[in-house]
């Protein structure tokens, strides 16, 4: 199978010097990648900014902000069997970026932010992707229901669900705990190392492009 797998952060500018982001290491998306390789199929990594060794094996395009990433993930779609949006996307971004850097002068500064595109959103309509979507949810209460309505919402296959209030798990971390929330059904995968977790991930992938052939 050919995968599309999207990972870490983005930033979004603020002034040549400054930029708005997030706590994302990109470890899950890298593991994915990685364990993706081992079972055999073909990678394509998205990914934003980080300090991680690129997977060997996949194919690597790098990205910044949050519409390079949109603009990657809309090219590359076309061509995978499978994808697999782990990234943790900015869902907004200044609406006006000086080219200059901001100088220090009042007491409080106010930015004036717009909405992203939505990766995982555009995959089955403005994309035309059908094959198997797989999305992720990183929630800090209510981590299971906001699941899935993502799911519903964007017409996933799967989303993987995380709880990143916990210190153990999540941003990071080496170990993850995740929720695989299917239209019909909820799998909890245990706390392990983020490879492990990978290779349980890429492996429900491939079962679900199994399942989705066979009813076409």
């Amino acid at each position: 199978m050919r995968f599309l797998i999207t990972a870490g952060p983005t930033r979004e500018a603020i002034d040549p010097v400054r930029y708005l982001t997030n706590r994302s290491s990109g470890k899950m998306g890298y593991c994915l990648a990685e364990a993706a390789v081992h079972e055999g199929h073909s990678v394509l990594l998205v990914s934003g900014p980080t300090s991680l060794y690129i997977p060997h094996g996949v194919d690597f395009l790098p990205v910044e902000s949050a519409q390079e990433m949109y603009d990657a993930v809309k090219n590359q779609a076309p061509y995978a069997d499978a994808a697999i949006l782990s990234a943790a996307v900015a869902d907004y971004r200044p609406v006006f970026v000086p080219d200059r850097k901001i100088k220090k002068t009042g007491e409080r500064m106010v930015l004036e932010l717009e909405r992203t595109g939505d990766i995982l959103g555009s995959m089955r309509t403005e994309f035309g992707f059908s094959g198997v979507l797989i999305g992720f949810a990183a929630e800090t209460h209510d981590v299971e229901d906001y699941a899935r309505g993502k799911l519903e919402r964007k017409r996933c296959d799967m989303v993987v669900a995380n709880d990143v209030s916990r210190s153990d798990i999540g941003f990071d971390s080496s170990e993850n705990e995740v929720m695989l929330v299917y239209p019909d059904r909820t799998e909890l995968l245990e706390k392990a190392p983020k490879t492990q977790i990978a290779l349980r991930i890429i492996e429900r992938a491939s079962r679900l492009a199994q399942e989705k052939e066979a009813s076409c």
